[in-house]
């Protein structure tokens, strides 16, 4: 999974691996030490990405890979 501090200080949570590619994200909210569900998960389950905070406040996730093959697409959380 990657963890992406947000502007606000909470933390997006996103993808990963349990033995097959995971599309979930979540907010951990170290304040109270909670984890919350994001609108939306990922369109697609991937592991081994990157996510990027961008200026605008906005978090880039892309690439990674499913167990077979590599990602090329990119997803976009306001």
């Amino acid at each position: 999974h990657t963890a992406t501090l947000l502007q606000s200080g909470k933390i997006l949570v996103a993808g990963g691996s349990n033995g097959q590619a995971l599309a979930s994200a979540e907010v951990y909210d170290p304040q109270s030490g909670t984890f919350s569900a994001t609108l939306r998960p990922m369109t697609t389950g991937r592991f081994y990405h990157t996510a990027v905070l961008a200026p605008s406040g906005r978090v880039i996730v892309a690439g990674g890979s499913l167990p077979a093959t590599g990602l090329t697409s990119v997803e976009v959380y306001d």
